[in-house]
């Protein structure tokens, strides 16, 4: 992520704080970019050089002027006319974690053996709350390779209190 695609999310997020649409912009830009990622010659159309740029402001009129929003509209525009419409998927990314951290949420994957009770998965909720000063929303997989316990992934952290973590580090220092 480049710092000039920070200040570009940076900019749309503004916006959509100003009018309290955050939420709506999210859904926009998730609808945008499934359709991007789908369709990845349309990102090379629209980035292309060969094409004018005339045709290519056209083409995001035709492809996402019935979005209802001209903000967005302008947006992607504005990143084709400056020749960034491929950091697009970023401003998205970057877009996301701004909204996430102004609700003061964050994310966290708990990786399980073995099914935690609704009071177990409470009680993580709570504890991760209280470490972390945010709201929690807990995702969980199965992972059968971690043999027991829990690891939690969250905020670029892990807390890794799986019985395969500790037989490797019983490992570690058995091997010594």
């Amino acid at each position: 992520m480049t710092q000039t695609n920070k200040e570009y999310a940076e900019a749309l997020f503004m916006i959509a704080a100003e009018q309290g649409l955050e939420e709506k912009f999210s859904e926009i830009l998730a609808d945008i970019s499934k359709t991007l990622s789908e369709n990845d010659e349309y990102l090379e159309f629209l980035s292309s050089p060969a094409v004018p740029i005339s045709q290519r402001l056209l083409a995001i009129d035709e492809a996402f002027g019935s979005i209802d929003n001209e903000y967005i509209t302008s947006f992607l525009k504005l990143l084709c006319e400056n020749r960034r419409i491929k950091e697009l998927p970023l401003c998205i990314e970057e877009f996301e974690s701004l909204k996430t951290a102004a609700q003061n949420k964050i994310y966290a994957t708990v990786y399980y053996a073995f099914p935690l009770s609704n009071e177990q998965k409470e009680a993580l909720k709570q504890k991760l709350e209280a470490k972390t000063g945010k709201n929690v929303e807990l995702n969980f997989a199965e992972d059968k390779s971690i043999l027991g316990g829990i690891k939690v992934e969250f905020d670029g952290s892990v807390l890794d209190g799986s019985a395969k973590h500790y037989l490797n580090k019983v490992k570690g220092v058995i091997s010594q």
